[in-house]
């Protein structure tokens, strides 16, 4: 029995993804599912580069906006949710088309990975953001969990307190590195047909576009935004570790000069994009795309290579 086919967009940022799955979407009669970590929450629209209504054309679109920023939310609850979302689209004779650049997110669905219902303990997590806000701090924690598990801290910044922990806490409560709980369960079968699509693009280009997009989200209200978010929620577990947001912050507390903040969030989101397509180049069954080509020419390509 053929198993129902999942298009995957994946990519950095600033690559051009939202606009091309749309059209997509468009197409062949499809329904989006965002893969966005960032995306997820709610209040949180500039920074995240969320599509407007206007953007969407008439598409619905799933996982945005659904998740208030001073809660917690995992990759096994984004599998969980992704997949219903996926049985939903499929129950209307649509075709889903998952999108994003968050690469975790992604390869939890296409390698089928299962998180063990982990029982965390919450003096160890408030120990470790206790020590990751200290001077140093994260950098001490960073090189443990190298210690621990160096593949799973190769794929991740230096400066990436959320998922820093996370491999610390996952090992201190199931003795296993989370590289080895994902060997385990790539084991599993996967339930889709997945047909994964990346946009590669001239990092010059790419780099070119990151800028410019940062330039439009101080214009259309960036820092106000953060001012309200801070305003609204006491606590930002993870939403303010969002690029652009944690900057806006440093901002505040007169950390960064305004011209310092707009050209840190520039300089670290052309970091993260590099460490996007490193990440999505690990896996040799994706196809690629050039993000300068016309976009009908990508949309026949992604038709013609999922045999749609």
């Amino acid at each position: 029995m053929n198993k129902p086919k999942v298009i995957v967009i994946a990519g950095p940022t600033a690559s051009g993804k939202t606009s091309l799955s749309i059209e997509l979407a468009k197409r062949i009669n499809g329904e989006i599912i965002s893969s966005d970590s960032m995306q997820i929450y709610k209040d949180m629209t500039i920074g995240t580069a969320k599509p407007t209504t206007e953007e969407m054309d008439g598409i619905k679109h799933y996982l945005i906006d659904f998740v208030s920023p001073d809660k917690r939310y995992s990759v096994a609850e984004f599998k969980k949710d992704a997949e219903n979302a996926i049985e939903d689209i499929l129950k209307k004779g649509k075709i889903p088309i998952v999108v994003g650049g968050t690469g975790l997110y992604i390869d939890t669905l296409i390698y089928g990975i299962e998180y063990p219902e982990i029982d965390f303990d919450e003096n160890y997590r408030n120990e470790l953001m206790r020590i990751a806000d200290s001077e140093d701090g994260l950098e001490k924690l960073y090189e443990e969990a190298k210690s621990i598990d160096e593949d799973a801290v190769k794929k991740i910044s230096p400066n990436d307190k959320k998922r820093i922990t996370r491999i610390l806490e996952i090992y201190k409560a199931t003795g296993k590195t989370k590289t080895e709980l994902e060997k385990l369960s790539r084991e599993n079968d996967v339930k889709y047909d997945y047909k994964v699509f990346a946009i590669n693009m001239d990092r010059e280009k790419l780099y070119e576009r990151i800028n410019l997009r940062v330039d439009l989200m101080i214009e259309q209200g960036l820092v106000e935004e953060v001012e309200k978010l801070v305003k609204k929620y006491k606590d930002f577990p993870t939403a303010m570790q969002g690029l652009g947001y944690k900057e806006v912050v440093e901002f505040f507390e007169d950390k960064l000069t305004q011209d310092e903040m707009i050209d840190k969030i520039k300089q670290e989101s052309r970091r993260y994009a590099k460490r996007q397509l490193t990440w999505f180049r690990k896996n040799k069954d994706i196809i690629w795309i050039d993000g300068l080509e016309e976009k009908e020419k990508n949309i026949e390509l992604i038709i013609n290579k999922a045999e749609l």
